[in-house]
C-alpha cells in the first residue's frame, strides 16, 4: 500500500529545525547592516588600538605619523608603512632606516666583493648572485627563479618571471 498524499497545500517551513547564527543575521537580516557596521568599527578599532600600542611598547613618539620604521628593520622597495590615521605612507631608505647588513643577504658571509640586487636592494656576494637571461640584471638567488621548462634552464628576475 502506499502513502497517502500531504492533504495540506504548502509546506510549513516554519516548523523546520533550522540554526540561525550570527552569519545569517549579519547578511540576510533587517538590521544586517548594522551589524556589519558594529563588526567593522569594531575591528577598526582593535587595528588602532593595537598599531598605537606597538608603536609605544617600541619607543617611538605617539605624536603624528611615524616617517621610519621600528627598530633596526629594514624596508624593501615599494613597502609601505601605516599611519597612525590608517593611510599608507611611502618611506625610503634616506629616512633613517639602516642601509644593509654588513654580510651577503642570502649566505650571511662577509666578504669583501658583494654587489646590490636589482630588485631587493641588498648586498650579495658573487656566490649567490645570477644575472637575468630576460633583462640581464643581476639578482640575488632569493629574488631569482631558474626556469627549466625550456630546452635551456633560464634565471628570471621577479619581474620578469611575471
Amino acid at each position: 500500500m502506499t502513502k497517502r498524499a500531504c492533504p495540506f497545500s504548502e509546506t510549513f517551513s516554519s516548523q523546520y529545525k533550522i540554526h540561525v547564527g550570527q552569519q545569517e543575521l549579519n547578511h540576510y537580516s533587517v538590521f544586517g547592516n548594522k551589524y556589519r557596521q558594529q563588526i567593522y568599527d569594531r575591528t577598526k578599532s582593535l587595528l588602532f588600538n593595537g598599531a598605537k600600542a606597538a608603536t609605544v611598547w617600541t619607543g617611538e613618539p605617539t605624536g603624528p605619523a611615524p616617517e621610519t620604521p621600528a627598530g633596526s628593520q629594514t624596508l624593501l622597495r615599494g613597502q609601505t608603512l601605516i599611519g597612525h590615521n590608517g593611510r599608507l605612507t611611502k618611506a625610503s631608505r634616506a629616512q633613517g632606516a639602516t642601509t644593509a647588513p654588513s654580510g651577503c643577504c642570502v649566505c650571511q658571509k662577509s666578504l669583501t666583493s658583494r654587489t646590490l640586487c636589482s630588485q631587493c636592494e641588498r648586498l650579495a656576494c658573487s656566490s649567490c648572485t645570477r644575472q637575468c637571461s630576460g633583462c640581464s640584471s643581476l639578482c640575488c638567488s632569493i629574488c631569482s627563479i631558474i626556469d627549466y621548462s625550456g630546452r635551456y634552464d633560464e634565471v628570471l628576475c621577479c619581474s620578469c618571471s611575471t
